[in-house]
């Protein structure tokens, strides 16, 4: 029997709420359900949340009773709020977090290195904010909380999973006992130490690096901005490396390498952690000033992933998916882009739009995506943490020069995380005019935001399903493709078309937005002919064109939703 922890977790600057436990006895249990997500961090509630936005209802079950201890994830991208905001919380977020785009690094008392992420007035994001994963997950609990679609079950643990043909049997453990759940569809998105995957034996490929980091979140009083920091070989802990990030609530994250042979539990007893947080504020030139421990953990970096993300019955997302080193923030960011493209598919999939095989498509484009980003952070994590003496030796004469020669200072940067581009994929139009275009995003890169006024950006306008971005002058769109759009929306495939161009409205289009300016088209690269994108319900490109008609749409959605 399961019994969850009904303790508030402590913490010196957020108040956790315990939840009731779902209770099989206090209601109906259906023995069969279309879709169930296993766990309740960011990727699971993303997951819930865009099913929800396309009209699929979702059981998500966790094994606790609040949400998770720590400020775990606390640095989010600009293309991660843009996901956040299509699920409506990237407004909360952006009124509690602190936004930054500098990042610092430093080699013996000198900054060898300044990282400047780029950020123009088209941006209604800065390129990272920082906030700890507590306060995000409140805020998507809240947004889940409002939707009839997810019938949320704390206190609810996945034990065994059957597969069978077509669904999956699991028992579900409460603080009353068990109880049976069929599903069509188990989303596994329970973390890193993934119960399900362990279950079904899947082993993850890639690297785990030697070597440890203590994370501690710490309350003290700063004059600093918020900006990373990264000291290389400092004093304190020669050969090893230290970030800093500043959090909001006056927490700041100090996160140190471990000397190699140190055991983890050593290196979190109090004592441990204060000589060595004491002596990295006396590096930054802030001896004896005091402070107080809120949450430490340790970790090692690893770069792996599952070679496939669907199993049957079963789809992985999330760390129960991969698991990235923390070194440029892609945990949580990259668990987002997956949970987004995880939902359209499955959704299209459920509600009989496309069949199965667009899961297969899922799984090639994130599988894809985490190979990517393994390649980038192993070379990052490298350098940050030498796996090899010969690694340390080569990481070693670049500090070195860094002191003296500009040329090997880019060497420090940390390769931030990004938006994958599907550039390859099956859904992209093979008969399109992609390769004509001499700017704008291509095939399968997500979109580009463009201010439109004041406090309105494209992006504002775009979502929840297909949309299909005609840039005219015309006073209406040609009868051809509104028939097309009609037959399209009578499948029940949600597609809007927004006219861009004209100030007054274009016949045919579901909204319009002026573009007196022309910076829609110059960010798009569409000429003053005219042009037409295709973006896929995850907002990414799967079509474009410089002459559009009704059997080129046709085709495009086809090949974006293989029957």
């Amino acid at each position: 029997m399961h019994q969850p922890t009904t303790q508030a977790r402590p913490s010196i600057y957020y108040r956790y709420q315990v939840y009731q436990p779902w209770l099989p006895s206090q209601h109906p249990t259906p023995t069969r359900t279309r879709v169930v997500i296993a766990g309740s961090g960011p990727a699971g509630l993303v997951t819930a949340l865009e099913l929800a936005r396309l009209g699929v209802p979702s059981i998500v079950l966790t094994a606790e009773l609040q949400v998770s201890q720590g400020s775990r994830a606390i640095v989010f991208t600009r293309r991660s709020m843009e996901i956040l905001q299509q699920v409506g919380v990237a407004e909360r977020i952006s009124a509690s977090g602190l936004p930054w785009r500098f990042g610092n690094s430093y080699y013996r008392g000198q900054q060898v290195f300044r990282m400047e992420a780029p950020h123009d007035d088209n941006d209604r994001f800065f390129p990272m904010i920082n906030l700890q994963q507590q306060y995000l997950e409140e805020y998507l609990l809240d947004a889940c909380f409002a939707e009839p679609l997810i019938d949320f079950r704390w206190g609810n643990k996945v034990g065994q999973v059957q597969q069978h043909d077509g669904f999956a049997r699991m028992e579900v453990d409460t603080p009353e006992g068990p109880y049976t759940l069929e599903t069509d569809w188990l989303v596994a998105a329970d973390g890193g130490r993934s119960g399900i995957r362990t279950a079904m034996n899947l082993p993850l490929e890639g690297a785990s690096y030697e070597g440890f980091f203590v994370i501690a979140d710490i309350r003290v009083d700063l004059p600093l901005p918020t900006e990373r920091l990264a000291f290389f070989d400092p004093v304190w802990n020669p050969g090893n490396t230290i970030l800093m990030h500043r959090e909001p609530h006056g927490i700041w994250r100090v996160d140190y390498q471990l000397p190699a042979g140190e055991a983890p539990e050593n290196a979190l007893q109090p004592q441990a952690l204060k000589q060595r947080i004491d002596a990295q504020l006396a590096m930054i030139g802030h001896a004896g000033a005091a402070w107080e421990l809120d949450w430490c953990s340790v970790y090692s970096a690893r770069a792996l992933t599952l070679a496939n993300y669907v199993h049957g019955s079963v789809l992985f997302t999330g760390d129960a998916a991969h698991l990235l080193p923390i070194f440029g923030v892609r945990g949580a960011n990259t668990g987002f882009q997956d949970a987004q493209s995880l939902a359209w598919q499955l959704a299209f999939v459920v509600q009989g739009h496309a069949s199965p095989r667009l899961l297969d498509n899922y799984s090639a484009e994130r599988v894809g995506a985490a190979r990517e980003i393994i390649e980038e952070a192993g070379k990052s994590t490298r350098f940050m943490a030498p796996p090899s003496k010969g690694f340390g030796l080569l990481r070693d004469a670049v500090l070195s020069l860094s002191l003296s020669e500009a040329f090997v200072r880019p060497l420090y940067h940390w390769r931030t995380s990004r938006p994958h581009e599907y550039k390859h994929s099956a859904l992209n139009s093979p008969g399109d005019d992609n390769a004509l275009f001499r700017a704008g995003p291509a095939h399968g890169a997500p979109p580009k935001n463009i201010r439109l006024a004041a406090d309105s950006y494209l992006l504002d306008h775009l979502g929840g399903g297909f949309d299909l971005l005609y840039f005219t002058e015309a006073d209406s769109l040609p009868q051809a493709l509104q028939e097309v759009v009609a037959q399209t929306r009578a499948r029940g495939i949600p597609l809007r078309v927004t006219a861009l161009g004209r100030a007054a409205h274009v016949a045919g289009a579901d909204q319009t937005l002026a573009d007196p300016h022309g910076h829609v088209r110059q960010g798009w690269g569409v000429p003053a002919s005219g042009a037409a994108y295709l973006l896929r319900p995850d907002q990414h490109i799967c079509a474009r064109w410089l002459t559009l008609d009704a059997s080129r749409l046709q085709a495009a959605l086809n090949t974006a939703l293989p029957q």
